[in-house]
């Protein structure tokens, strides 16, 4: 049984059980006094969480017209928050939010991140699958994005899927219900993300068996590199780290134009790598980028929107740019799924040498490390 796979395939209709739902939370939430009054917007995410920040901080801007930075906890936390101890940052805190992203609601840094920033005056708000999660208790306020959970075969723990999925709906809500208090007009875009779930079901269709060929036919390959641009960098860290978690194999997120700059010099020639485009705004760069590539000797598989002039190698349903995150991500993840059945690793190396879900994520102490306040 590919576990993974199966997760995968209910992606359709958990979009369609949930995009009306957590649009009418946001809107209860986000008052329009706020909305209107915002100046600055943090997303704060580790992992998944972190990439689905990556993934909607172009929706932020070019829906709501709101400067958005998406950060990694750490970073905020330590380092991005205190900016806020300065006279003329300290004056910006109360038109500034912070939106705390955590699928479990126990991280620590993330958590962290929203105490240190609640303690310097600015708003924050927690993405987390309940009301009672410990991010959830230290936020101002709670956006919660608990979806069913899955049968898991023998109880295996499989890589985040619905999860992902769930917490871009939300953040997307969120762009969206701010838009609107500003003034912004969203039928189209709430239309478009309600009926997001048949593109990804078409998307599904499309992929499926593009992405069983192509991890048959990279069988021998150690390492994958990712490339996107915009909200597609954020699906290109996601698509990495799918590849770790699903059959343990040395994986890199990268920007396209970043990958000119660094992995263009690799010894390694075939690396398969993957090039991720809505082909619109990122389309001139990513195709010159897409000649070096291949005039290098890696394998490019192209992810893109499915089309009869320019077939990509894995293809995804059309969506405006600004929402492919929700249908560019199924490719890679189904390639991921793919990979680990073919390989038959475990996922998460079956939390083995030292590794555990337990314990605050065993040695790496993910949910019990020190909170510095």
């Amino acid at each position: 049984m590919n576990a993974f796979r199966e997760h995968i395939l209910t992606l359709p209709q958990l979009a369609s059980e949930v995009a009306e739902p957590f649009m009418r939370e946001a809107a209860q939430v986000l008052d329009d006094d706020f909305c209107r009054s915002l100046e600055r917007l943090h997303l704060v995410g580790c992992g998944d969480s972190y990439f689905a920040a990556l993934a909607t901080e172009f929706a932020f801007e070019s829906i709501a017209g709101l400067p958005t930075e998406a950060h990694n906890a750490m970073s905020f936390s330590r380092y991005s928050v205190v900016n806020f101890d300065v006279p003329n940052y300290a004056q910006r805190a109360q038109t500034s939010l912070v939106i705390g992203i955590s699928v479990s609601g126990g991280v620590t840094r993330t958590i962290e991140g929203i105490l240190r920033a609640k303690a310097r005056g600015l708003r924050t708000l927690a993405i987390t699958s309940g009301a009672h999660t410990p991010i959830a208790q230290a936020a101002g306020a709670v956006l919660t994005t608990r979806v069913p959970d899955l049968p898991s075969a023998d109880g295996v723990q499989v890589p985040g899927a619905r999860s992902y999925l769930a917490s871009l709906i939300m953040l997307f809500a969120c762009a969206l219900r701010i838009a609107e208090a500003r003034g912004q007009s969203v039928a189209t875009w709430r239309a478009t993300l309600a009926g997001a779930a048949d593109q990804m079901a078409r998307t599904i269709a499309l992929s499926d068996d593009a992405a069983r060929g192509w991890a048959e036919a990279t069988r021998q390959a150690t390492e994958f590199v990712f490339c996107g641009s915009g909200p597609n960098f954020g699906t290109a860290q996601f698509g990495a780290a799918k590849i770790l978690e699903a059959s343990g194999d040395s994986a890199l997120g990268q920007d396209v134009e970043e990958w000119a700059h660094l992995q263009y010099f690799a010894r390694a020639q075939a690396t398969p790598t993957f090039l991720i485009t809505a082909r619109e705004r990122d389309a001139s760069r990513a195709a010159e980028v897409k000649v070096a590539m291949q005039a290098i000797g890696r394998q490019v598989i192209e992810v893109a929107p499915a089309t009869a002039e320019a077939p990509p190698d894995l293809p995804f349903a059309p969506l405006p740019e600004v929402y492919t995150p929700l249908v560019a991500c199924i490719p890679v993840m189904l390639f991921a799924a793919h990979r680990a059945a073919l390989l038959g690793e475990p996922y998460f190396r079956g939390f083995g040498g030292g590794r555990s879900i337990e314990g605050g994520g065993g040695i790496s102490r993910i949910r019990t490390s020190e909170l510095v306040l």
